[in-house]
C-alpha cells in the first residue's frame, strides 16, 4: 500500500492556510492576501523557492525573509493533526498484514517533520521522499524505491493519493491499482482513470483491505 502524504494522509492545505493567516495577522498584512498565497502555493506543488521569492518581493519591507522561509518550512508541519479515522484505518491495514509506505514529493526535512509530528512514523512501515531518492512522482523510480523499503512486490501494490498526475498517472503507467482521494472534487482526466475513487483516505484504505 503506497500512500501519498499531503492532502491524502494529512490535510496539509488546511494547516498551511491556518499558518498563513497567522503570519498575515502577526505582520499586519492584508487578510485578503490569504487567497493569493494559497493560489501561489498551489497545494504545495509550486517550488518552495518560487513561493518564497514572490512573498519576499511582496512583503520584504514588512516581514523579514527569514520569517517567510520559516513559514514555508515549518508552518504547516507545526499545525497538522492526524484524523482519528485515518489512524484507525492504518491500524486496521496493519492488522490485515498490509505493508504501508508513504510516497511523497517534497523536501526530506519538511516531509519527515510532518510524518513525525502527526505520529505517522508509528503507523507505517516506512516512507520515501522525492528529495532523498532523487526522483519525483509520477516517475516510476520513486514507486520502485517505496516497494523496496516495504520489501514487497510492486506488482501487487495499490497506490492511494489525491493527485491525478502524481499519484494516479504514476500508478497507471506501472500497471498498478489505485485509489484517487477526491476531497470533494470530480475526476476530470480522459486519458487515464483510477481503479477506485473515494472521498477520503480512510475510506480508501478500508476499501482496499
Amino acid at each position: 500500500m503506497l500512500v501519498d502524504l499531503d492532502n491524502t494522509l494529512i490535510d496539509r492545505d488546511s494547516a498551511f492556510r491556518s499558518a498563513v493567516a497567522s503570519f498575515l495577522a502577526e505582520h499586519g498584512l492584508p487578510g485578503t492576501d490569504l487567497g493569493w498565497i494559497m493560489s501561489l502555493d498551489a497545494g504545495g506543488y509550486t517550488a518552495r523557492d518560487v513561493v518564497a521569492a514572490a512573498m519576499v518581493d511582496r512583503y520584504g519591507s514588512t516581514a523579514p525573509g527569514s520569517t517567510i522561509h520559516a513559514l514555508l518550512d515549518n508552518g504547516a508541519a507545526d499545525r497538522l493533526v492526524l484524523a482519528r479515522e485515518t489512524e484507525d484505518a492504518l491500524i486496521a491495514a496493519r492488522a490485515r498484514g498490509w505493508t504501508r509506505v508513504i510516497v511523497t514529493n517534497g523536501r526530506t526535512a519538511q516531509q519527515e517533520a510532518k510524518i513525525r509530528n502527526t505520529g505517522l512514523d508509528r503507523l507505517v512501515d516506512g516512507w520515501v521522499v522525492s528529495e532523498a531518492v532523487g526522483h519525483r512522482k509520477p516517475g516510476p523510480e520513486i514507486f520502485h524505491a517505496a516497494a523496496g523499503i516495504g520489501r514487497t512486490s510492486l506488482r501487487e501494490a495499490w497506490v492511494i493519493g489525491d493527485s491525478a498526475e502524481a499519484d494516479i498517472a504514476g500508478a497507471v503507467a506501472l500497471g498498478l491499482n489505485s485509489v484517487w482521494v477526491s476531497n470533494g472534487r470530480t475526476w476530470s482526466q480522459d486519458a487515464y482513470e483510477p481503479t477506485e475513487i473515494t472521498g477520503d483516505v480512510a475510506t480508501a484504505i478500508r476499501r482496499i483491505i
